[in-house]
């Protein structure tokens, strides 16, 4: 079983709606979920600032961060898990970290509509 770390603002109404839906997906609890809004983890090897502006996570010790970040996370839920090996080939890695950085531009506006700060 691979160990999972997922690092996320909880303070982004955005994040914490993606968190809470892959928390029940979660359901072998195979993820550790992390708000880095809440507290600061000594165990992360990123500094706070770039765990605010990219999404991180830390699988079986090795650190991914944006689409890759999101791969790890669905390699770790059964259903999801092909999602997650696709996302390893070169190409769909590419085109996935593409939309990963078209959508961080979009971010702060779906933030804004949520109700929430600019993240």
């Amino acid at each position: 079983m691979s160990k999972l770390t997922i690092w996320y603002d909880g303070a982004c109404p955005l994040c914490r709606r993606e968190i809470a839906f892959m928390r029940r997906l979660d359901r072998r609890g195979r993820i550790h979920f992390h708000d880095i809004a809440a507290d600061e983890d000594p165990s992360c090897p990123v500094d706070r600032a770039d765990l605010l502006d990219r999404f991180h996570a830390r699988e079986n010790g090795r650190l991914y961060h944006g689409a890759q970040a999101f791969a790890a996370m669905w390699r770790a839920i059964p259903w999801l898990w092909p999602f997650g090996q696709l996302a390893r080939l070169p190409i769909i890695s590419h085109l996935l970290e593409l939309a990963y950085r078209g959508f961080l531009r979009l971010r702060p506006r779906l933030v804004g509509w949520l109700g929430g700060r600019e993240a």
